[in-house]
């Protein structure tokens, strides 16, 4: 089964690569199967979108993948009622500004106490095959909200993001470090636990 990523992201494409590659037979990105499509991710949640994503990038390639790959992630902060979740790219309105988004999340969060701040990045993975069922999977990471930021590794609103195991901010731990306990490390090993379950069915 040949299947497309509907990513360019370095960083994205070898963990996927690293994890669900024995699943396919070819795994590709967009640049290396020579597409250029965006999908507006409008939906309300992380599912939608990631799904809306998956099937809108493997109708624009036809019949070239049996399968496409997306995803979706965000912050979620339960004192601001879960925001700023499938906004977190664009919260301060403006796509992937780093620093207007957490100067906003800084002054929404103005006054909340340590004990209010926690928090979770979330990302879900969409799975969608040709004559097979869909799969979106959605993992997790437990954090709190930092007063001021720490570390310069990472991006987006991982040096305000405090992980306890680790006693460090995302953006103190290292890739490697990162990447094993990471939201989207736990929703492609839920990805992969689906997959190896349909086929020790088919088996």
């Amino acid at each position: 089964m040949k299947l497309l990523l509907a990513t360019n992201n370095a960083h994205k494409v070898r963990e996927i690569r690293a994890i669900l590659g024995d699943s396919f037979s070819e795994v590709s990105t967009l640049k290396e199967a020579g597409v250029s499509f965006e999908a507006v991710e409008d939906g309300a949640t992380f599912e939608e979108n990631a799904l809306k994503k998956a099937r809108q990038t493997l109708d624009f390639v036809g019949d070239r993948f049996d399968a496409a790959l997306a995803d979706d992630s965000g912050l979620c902060v339960d004192a601001l009622g879960g925001a700023p979740g499938v906004f977190s790219a664009r919260y301060a309105g403006v796509e992937h500004n780093d620093a207007a988004n957490n100067a906003l999340l800084m002054r929404k969060l103005d006054g909340v106490p340590a004990e209010r701040r926690t928090a979770r990045f979330v990302c879900c993975i969409a799975l969608v095959r040709r004559g097979m069922p869909d799969l979106c999977v959605r993992g997790t990471v437990e954090g709190t909200i930092l007063f001021e930021a720490h570390g310069q590794n990472g991006f987006g609103y991982d040096p305000y993001f405090w992980y306890a195991p680790l006693k460090k901010s995302f953006a103190e731990l290292s890739a490697d470090e990162k990447n094993a306990v990471s939201h989207r490390h736990n929703a492609l090993a839920l990805l992969k636990e689906a997959l190896d379950g349909e086929n020790r069915r088919l088996f």
